[in-house]
């Protein structure tokens, strides 16, 4: 069964902020990091289960990409009934756990 993938405004801002975070329109290698991360967020479409609850929020999983110490969390939820996946947040795995006021 495949999943549609929607991205919320809050991961989208957050996926806009990283590609000019790391000049991917300036680097071929960030361009390639920032497409694969995306084909990477794309995949979930297939496979939704694959990743892991959050600790956060057992309602929530996290897609991890990266290497250490460069990891990205995208955090989503599925939607069942929909077929879909919502992510709702991508940030850097170093950063503290999120909150809810942090999905906004």
């Amino acid at each position: 069964m495949v999943y549609l993938v929607k991205m919320s405004a809050r991961a989208e801002r957050d996926f806009t902020n990283l590609y000019n975070d790391i000049h991917a329109e300036q680097s071929d290698a960030a361009w390639k990091w920032f497409a694969d991360f995306r084909d990477a967020i794309l995949s979930l479409s297939h496979l939704p289960y694959r990743c892991s609850v959050t600790p956060e929020k057992d309602e929530l999983r996290q897609l991890l990409y990266g290497r250490k110490p460069h990891i990205y969390r995208v955090i989503y939820r599925i939607l069942e009934k929909k077929k879909a996946i919502e992510v709702l947040h991508i940030r850097h795995g170093a950063r503290r756990k999120f909150r809810a006021s942090d999905l906004r």
